[in-house]
């Protein structure tokens, strides 16, 4: 009688990493501290006061989600806290407090667990509770009008939607010398109007290498990220400088560089393969671009997130080709 003998095979993984979720959920916090540390500098307590209600409102949701549909606590994972500081990160520092807590809601309630908790929301929460919010009340993302009261050592006003409303008006304003008005080094070193985690180039930088290195986040979708905002900049940039502002800005303003490390990284919303990380990070930063110059926002990063993550799905399904075949 014939003995053939069997493979045995299972489904990915094969291979455990050693990596937690706890680990890797308090491992992003930590490297977010420095780029919100600026703002508190900056802004005083009322970002301490934003962080801490929203940290705290994010826990306090999933706490109360899971008692309610009888599932397990997961509160200690440190997922529900790090949804809320990034959410807190991509908020002025004057947000009014029942603004923090309806937000919070959005994203763990509405943005994850109505889609089974952990690892099954299809989008950033965070970026869609400040999506919702920036269109429910768009009046409070004003953030050259949020720090109006403040004595702050440098120029008041949000540098993309002074570029924005400059190139509207290339008659009265000259977008090159609005764009050369602010330094490279200045809006590195967070010298800049926006949100409360979102100025601070450098430490945005050091955080996502950090995270890089360790092997929270992929550097294939940071990457491409930041090559399709620099291309996509430099060809607008190109066909008409009088209207256009050059890549180098682009990425050191508004949520460019805390998209390109905390939020097109989210494990759930992105893809699991190299080449549809690539082509993922580098449509995201394409649209970015396209939607702050030809469309009506003067930051398009929130929507081209969610909109990557809309076709996180069909990305994908590129994979490498199977070996073998079944007989």
């Amino acid at each position: 009688m014939f003995n053939q003998k069997k493979f045995v095979v299972s489904h990915a993984p094969f291979w455990h990493s050693g990596s937690g979720i706890t680990e890797r959920s308090y491992n992003i916090l930590l490297a977010a501290l420095p780029a919100v540390l600026l703002s508190v500098y900056h802004y005083g307590m009322s970002v301490v006061g934003i962080l801490a209600l929203s940290i705290s409102s994010a826990m306090l949701w999933e706490l109360a989600f899971t008692r309610i549909s009888k599932q397990p606590d997961t509160i200690g994972d440190g997922s529900s806290a790090l949804i809320g500081m990034i959410f807190a990160m991509l908020l002025p520092p004057t947000m009014p407090w029942w603004a923090v807590i309806t937000g919070t809601f959005f994203a763990v309630v509405i943005g994850r667990q109505i889609y089974g908790g952990l690892g099954g929301n299809p989008f950033n929460p965070a970026v869609l509770a400040v999506a919702i919010l920036s269109i429910s009340w768009k009046q409070y993302f004003d953030f050259g009008a949020a720090v109006a009261n403040y004595d702050l050592d440098f120029a008041a006003f949000y540098p993309l939607a002074a570029v924005k409303h400059a190139a509207m008006h290339t008659d009265l304003f000259s977008v090159p010398e609005l764009v050369n008005s602010f330094a490279p080094l200045d809006l590195l070193m967070g010298k800049q109007v926006g949100a409360i985690g979102a100025t601070f180039g450098l430490g945005l930088i050091a955080g996502g290498v950090y995270l890089i290195l360790r092997g929270f986040i992929r550097w294939e979708i940071s990457l491409s990220f930041i090559l399709g905002i620099t291309v996509t900049a430099m060809l607008f940039n190109a066909s008409d400088p009088t209207k256009y502002a050059g890549p180098l800005f682009h990425l050191l303003t508004g949520y460019t560089l805390v998209a390109a490390f905390f939020l097109a990284t989210e494990d759930s919303s992105s893809p699991a393969n190299c080449i549809p990380m690539i082509l993922y990070g580098a449509a995201g930063g394409m649209m970015t671009v396209l939607i702050r110059n030809i469309g009506v926002y003067a930051d398009g990063v929130l929507y081209a997130i969610l909109v990557i993550n809309l076709i996180n799905p069909l990305l994908d399904k590129i994979r490498p080709k199977a070996l073998g075949k079944v007989a």
